[in-house]
């Protein structure tokens, strides 16, 4: 089986969902993030405000954002018409987060570079946020762990 985004030349193309039936699909993808104690410590329950602003708050926007990009930023994935976006972010220990993307739309084709471009935005966004703080954060896993709706169902969490 070769790869669906190389035509018969070898030559990169976007793959023909024309003849898909539209459907619901969804996709979650999760990021795992180490923060550190130092940064860790100065949230407030859920929030840190920092200079720039809340900083899960932002980061929330900016995932949602980059899920609505998603095709401008990777060349083969289609423009889609996103019917939801939704981010959570979870202290999940003293150093760690936890950020979860579940992205859905009624369409042709699925939305796991959506959800996991969500993921890694708000990842990249907080540590914009907190680097003034501690340039130690490592963004350490992004993994998609739910997917419905395609020829292939996966749950991986």
């Amino acid at each position: 089986m070769g790869f669906s985004h190389i035509n018969k030349q070898g030559n990169p193309k976007m793959v023909d969902v024309s003849g898909k039936q539209m459907i619901k699909r969804t996709a979650v993808a999760k990021a795992t993030m180490f923060l550190g104690r130092d940064i860790i410590a100065r949230f407030n329950h859920t929030e840190l405000i920092t200079k720039k602003g809340p900083v899960f708050q932002t980061a929330i926007i900016a995932g949602i954002q980059a899920v609505k990009k998603t095709s401008e930023l990777i060349p083969m994935c289609h423009p889609l018409l996103i019917e939801s976006a939704d981010i959570d972010i979870q202290i999940t220990d003293d150093q760690h987060i936890e950020v979860r993307c579940k992205v859905t739309i009624e369409g042709k084709t699925g939305v796991e570079m959506e959800a996991l471009t969500g993921a890694s935005s708000a990842c990249l966004t907080i540590y914009d946020m907190c680097k003034s703080i501690s340039q130690q954060m490592v963004i350490q896993e992004i993994i998609l762990i739910e997917k419905s709706g395609g020829k292939t169902d996966i749950k991986n969490d």
